[in-house]
């Protein structure tokens, strides 16, 4: 039996085992001096809003607004009540200190996020965002596991040392996190209460017991010892440390796993990756209070995302860790456009992403698509940016990536989005002017044919064809393009009637327009 189907059949180590306070975590092949390349003490924190958060009321298009009341008559927002932040963009009332941290520069949000062929199983679809794979490729690594692999190696045998006393990347929670999962196990260990961190029982190995069974036992042993290890070098850092804001709330989990993780960097910790995750996103009903829209279960779990982000920004400032730390916020998928009866929202595809920190190149990235009236009940938002284009951006700008690299870490249409910027910048140079492009469409409804005119440099342009559920179903072109205007016919007699959404990129942008096809 293989190492990893060991760990994965063992009970004490596939729950992981939780045991005062830490679970025993798969332990990884890490070696800390050979992570970044410039050597930085940069560190990147995920948070992970498990469920599917309804963008659509997160970062609201106010753009759109009479439409979105519309199509959302029992849940959208007032135009009186969203917090502005740019002509064409509100947050949800409940966010004022996302809204401060956007006004000091601290926030970036990158619109739409997804992938083509959008799955929308919460299981399947957070598979897919952990490993940074295509919709129909089944992956055994996360995306940051794989980039752990490509520089590390020998391990276990050699950690922790004294040169690497930490894990490599730490979980708050009962769970190991998918994204840290290597080709020999999981970088990260799990840690749900590091104040009270003990030690686990190590077996013997059995001298009686020969073959695969006396080599699982052997690496049992060895995996506990080194989780004891690692135990100890967390305790102690964590007692090294402290946390400085005020504005912790105690009943706030998520403001206490970020006040933890404060807690760890202040207190030196070597681990580059934290994971934290926020559940309850899953709002088929009762999204919002039946008489106030801006009240209900969606506002209370934004409102404890803001609320966090914010004590935790605050904390690393004071502590003066502002210009190491990166954090970033994602979801399996969006809601759908269209409320339901239940005052809820059903699975939909894109999202808004949300970055925070004091290195960013903040501000909006994207621009509020055309929400139709008339619109399919099965309808999700459509994708502007890959979700691995923000992986891999984050890679190269935050932790020194070359973009071939990045490239062969996933395997798609890689656009590089800009995440970073001078530390303590208040301009923002990420918003890419999709128009750009120049785009339209005629005729539009569509019967057959249509044209689709645009501008583009001397450049490798795709043309692509997404359904509603936010399928690519169809590749117009895909090829290198001359530069100046272009003006190009393309056939859709082979599509059934109904709402589609026609899609354009290149190198860095893209831009993506509703058409309607007719009998």
């Amino acid at each position: 039996m293989k190492r990893r189907n060991f760990i994965k059949n063992t009970s004490l180590l596939s729950v992981p085992g939780l045991l005062a306070g830490i679970p025993i975590a798969t332990l990884g092949r890490s070696s800390l001096s050979q992570f970044i390349e410039d050597d930085t003490d940069r560190v990147l924190v995920l948070i992970q809003l498990d469920g599917g958060n309804d963008g659509l009321a997160t970062i609201i298009p106010t753009d759109q607004q009479d439409n979105l009341a519309f199509v959302r008559p029992n849940i959208y927002i007032p135009q009186n009540k969203i917090l502005d932040i740019s002509d064409t963009v509100g947050l949800h009332p409940s966010m004022t200190g996302i809204k401060s941290l956007y006004e000091d520069a601290k926030i970036k949000i990158i619109r739409d996020v997804g992938y083509p062929d959008q799955n929308r199983s919460h299981f399947r679809s957070k598979d897919i965002w952990h490993t940074g794979s295509k919709h129909d490729e089944y992956l055994s690594t996360g995306w940051m596991g794989r980039y752990l692999d490509s520089r590390v190696d020998n391990f276990p045998d050699a950690y922790p040392n004294q040169d690497n006393p930490h894990p490599f990347a730490i979980t708050v929670g009962n769970n190991i996190s998918e994204t840290c999962e290597g080709l020999t196990g999981n970088f990260s260990m799990a840690i749900v209460n590091p104040e009270r961190i003990t030690e686990l029982y190590a077996p013997l190995a059995n001298e009686v017991v020969d073959g695969c069974a006396k080599d699982n036992l052997n690496f049992l042993t060895k995996s506990i010892q080194q989780t004891n290890e690692y135990g100890a070098s967390i305790k102690e850092v964590y007692d090294s440390g402290s946390n400085i804001s005020t504005k912790y709330n105690d009943e706030n989990i998520l403001a206490q796993k970020l006040k933890n993780v404060a807690r760890l960097i202040a207190g030196g910790i070597q681990s580059k990756i934290f994971v934290v995750s926020l559940g309850g996103f899953d709002t088929h009903s009762l999204q919002t209070d039946d008489d106030n829209s801006t009240t209900g279960r969606h506002a209370d779990l934004l409102s404890t995302l803001s609320d966090a982000i914010t004590a935790f920004q605050d904390d690393i400032q004071k502590l003066n860790l502002d210009q190491r730390v990166l954090g970033m916020t994602y979801s399996e998928f969006g809601r759908r456009i269209k409320s339901n009866s239940s005052y809820g929202t059903d699975h939909g595809t894109a999202a808004p992403l949300m970055m925070f920190g004091s290195c960013l190149d903040s501000g909006i990235t994207g621009e509020s698509f055309v929400i139709d009236r008339e619109i399919d009940n099965s309808e999700g938002v459509p994708m502007q940016y890959d979700f691995r284009s923000v992986y891999g951006s984050t890679l190269i700008d935050w932790f020194g990536v070359q973009e071939s690299e990045v490239k062969s870490l996933f395997n798609f249409d890689f656009q590089y989005l800009p995440i970073t910027a001078k530390c303590d910048s208040t301009t923002s140079t990420n918003d890419l002017d999709s128009e750009i492009f120049k785009l339209t469409v005629r005729p539009n409804p569509i019967l057959n044919n249509f044209n689709l005119s645009f501008n583009s440099q001397s450049e490798h342009i795709k043309i692509s064809i997404f359904n509603v559920l936010g399928s690519e179903i169809k590749v117009l072109t895909n090829r290198k393009l001359s530069a100046g205007d272009h003006d190009m016919r393309f056939d859709l007699s082979g599509l059934p009637s109904g709402p589609y959404f026609v899609r354009i990129q290149n190198k860095q942008l893209q831009k993506t327009l509703r058409i309607i096809k007719q009998q």
